[in-house]
């Protein structure tokens, strides 16, 4: 109805794709989207490599493969209207021992069912052909895997939910969410400020599991955050790189390894690794946040994973540790860019999903509690997929 109010909890790229989804959907509708820091897009879309994936990864058939796909056709068309950077330089994914060849096959089905464009199996002197510094007995090319802008993706989102008369109000850290009839009201922490809307969407991010259950639901998962820390390659070197050199994944890992990316800046940066974070939002090793480390320790899903994957974690500590062992991965793939090459660049913190038996989640998840729909899981590729996830949340949304 026209004169409904929905409020969204979390100003990232996809909060606000689905602010704009609503505005466009249903002229009229007031959309407010509460945000607690001072811009948008500070934390997850802004601290990403950039990449636009094509599908490659997500197991045929899941809400991850379907909304990857369509929404890098909606993002591309999007940044072509809005004049947003957007390259398609293309992408390898790499093996280079012979007990990853089988993976590498599995990964190509897989990508086949889901329909990546322009995907191509390569040798070694093709390998060398799309990237010449690049080293490998096979590989993967995705020539339409693209990078752009994604906070300047977000901010383009912002400015059409203002365009079309919504609201954008930073500075609105959450502290409650009561419901009062068929009305919901959303208090600040100052308990001075609040919004009371008809419907509400929970779009928070690495701090999802908290909001929504200020909203009521308290079911699975739970967030774990995983700081992934990036290396930049000095500027004499970054021209050893056209565009994206990726590993084989390890399927037991909804991470894909650290990998060389070129931004649109034509920066390049190798990595992210996934070490353990000591905060939500620990973007330095020295954030600690004593409520978040309890947190975690309080959730019996941790020291499930931490009991199947702990060699795995202690590699990634060393890794974090040393750039010399950072580095030494990352030189199977382009063996002239070592430690010397690079500086330490900045770092993101994954949400990773955690349900109780210490599975690692994968799949996007979407749970809906009446007038409340909570995203409570959307890593990778939410950026490439904002759109389209906002379609499918907004259809579910009015369907109802």
């Amino acid at each position: 109805m026209a004169d409904e109010t929905i409020g969204i909890v979390g100003a990232g790229i996809v909060g606000l794709a689905i602010g704009r989804e609503i505005t466009r959907r249903r002229p009229g509708t007031r959309v407010v989207v509460l945000e607690k820091e001072p811009e948008v897009a500070q934390h997850q879309t802004g601290h990403n490599s950039g990449v636009v994936h094509a599908g490659i990864y997500y197991t045929p058939g899941s809400l991850k493969a379907e909304l990857c796909t369509r929404g890098r056709l909606l993002l591309r068309d999007y940044c072509a209207e809005k004049k947003i950077a957007y390259d398609e330089c293309g992408k390898l994914v790499v093996a280079v021992r012979s007990d990853e060849l089988g993976r590498l096959d599995n990964l190509e089905k897989r990508a086949l069912e889901n329909g990546v464009p322009g995907l191509r199996r390569v040798d070694p002197a093709g390998i060398r052909e799309i990237e010449p510094h690049a080293a490998g007995l096979a590989a993967l090319h995705s020539p339409e895997t693209a990078i752009t802008d994604f906070p300047g993706v977000a901010g383009a989102f912002a400015e059409d939910i203002r365009t079309a008369g919504g609201e954008v109000r930073t500075n609105f850290p959450v502290a409650r969410i009561d419901r009062s009839g068929a009305q919901i009201r959303v208090t600040a922490t100052d308990g001075n400020r609040d919004v009371v809307v008809d419907q509400l969407i929970v779009c928070a991010g690495i701090h999802s599991d908290r909001v929504s259950g200020l909203a009521g639901d308290t079911a699975e998962p739970r967030i774990i955050p995983f700081r992934g820390e990036y290396m930049r390659v000095r500027p004499e070197k970054a021209n050893l790189v056209r565009g994206m050199i990726y590993p084989v994944p390890d399927p037991r890992y909804p991470f894909l390894g650290v990998h060389f990316t070129r931004r649109v800046t034509g920066v390049v940066e190798v990595g992210p690794n996934a070490v353990l974070a000591t905060a939500r939002e620990g973007y330095r090793r020295t954030t600690v946040s004593v409520r978040d480390l309890l947190g975690i320790a309080a959730w019996p899903g941790t020291w499930q994973m931490a009991r199947r994957h702990w060699r795995t974690g202690v590699k990634e500590v060393r890794g974090s540790l040393s750039k010399t062992r950072y580095m030494a991965e990352a030189m199977q793939y382009v063996p002239e860019i070592g430690a010397a090459d690079v500086v330490r660049a900045g770092a993101g913190v994954r949400a990773q999903a955690l349900d109780r038996d210490g599975a690692l989640v994968d799949d996007f998840r979407i749970h809906r509690l009446g007038a409340i729909t909570a995203v409570r899981n959307a890593p990778s590729p939410a950026a490439t997929s904002s759109l389209a996830i906002a379609e499918h949340v907004v259809n579910e949304i009015f369907q109802q």
